[in-house]
């Protein structure tokens, strides 16, 4: 799932590309994305595109005042065409595209989405505001006003809720999915179990400063590059997620993993739990 640091260099990367160009129609093939209706998607025919922002992981594109915002959820992706196939897109659900943008110099972004667990979102809206996901979003954890008494003031809330939990919940703060909670709490030397209320003030500090320095890092790490490349530069700097049964790069232990119904989290025992494992519940189930 693409998160922070990646929806940051997509904004980047479109904003070059999609700069004042206009919007010539935008074909729906997967009719299950689309979640609005008013105003229609004939609203952005015609529009010039006027910026690339982001509101967590949401991209939004301002297309002369009305806004196609998306979310890539789990296996969505956008990918750039330097030329489009002229006729609309048709609906196919052995493909995996689910829109496309044409823009007026015969370029255009095609959106798609791998697997059959359909949960890319699509919206077009005059306010971004007016999508509960993004009205319910918590703080951006990169804004100048992400300080460490709001970190503070989130977990204490959270109270003795497990703080991996926490942390990528996007109403308590916005941008941070499975794998970089996985990464900063690595880089913090934390549990992803320990509870949310338990920090003292030396971990508090410890946690602010991994969460600026991760994810910061990785947005500089994606600055210039296309969207093409986003996906390798993410694995490729993963120091635990992703990585089980792999050494970790910072003492050489076995990362190892959690696993739960529909995710896993994945972590260093000897960085983040004194060297003890955590318990598999969905591995001590099968082994029963």
């Amino acid at each position: 799932m693409p998160e922070l640091p990646e929806v940051e260099a997509l904004v980047d990367d479109l904003s070059r590309r999609l700069d004042g160009r206009a919007v010539v129609r935008v074909d729906i093939a997967a009719f299950s994305c689309l979640k609005t209706y008013d105003p229609p998607i004939t609203a952005l025919a015609g529009g010039m595109v006027d910026g690339v922002t982001r509101h967590g992981k949401f991209l939004d594109i301002d297309v002369s005042g009305t806004h196609l915002v998306l979310h890539l959820a789990r296996a969505g992706w956008v990918r750039w065409k330097d030329e489009v196939p002229q006729l609309p897109a048709r609906p196919n659900s052995k493909s995996p595209l689910a829109a496309r943008i044409v823009l007026d110099n015969g370029a255009g972004l095609d959106i798609t989405e791998a697997g059959t667990r359909k949960s890319l979102a699509l919206y077009v809206v005059r306010d971004p505001s007016e999508i509960e996901g993004i009205a319910r979003l918590g703080p951006d954890p990169l804004a100048d006003d992400f300080t460490i008494d709001v970190l503070r003031s989130i977990l204490d809330k959270a109270g003795r809720a497990q703080i991996k939990g926490v942390l990528r919940h996007q109403s308590n703060i916005a941008g941070i999915g499975n794998a970089y909670s996985d990464e900063l709490l690595h880089a913090a030397k934390m549990s992803p179990f320990k509870p949310s209320n338990s920090l003292d003030d030396e971990e508090m500090q410890t946690l602010y400063d991994a969460i600026r320095n991760v994810l910061g890092d990785a947005v500089k790490r994606s600055e210039g590059l296309a969207a093409s490349e986003l996906k390798g530069e993410k694995k490729s700097n993963m120091a635990v997620h992703g990585r089980t049964g792999q050494k970790c790069p910072v003492c050489g232990d076995v990362v190892r993993e959690v696993s739960f119904a529909d995710s896993s989290l994945q972590y260093c025992p000897t960085c983040q739990t004194g060297g003890k494992p955590l318990a598999d519940r969905r591995m001590s189930k099968l082994l029963k």
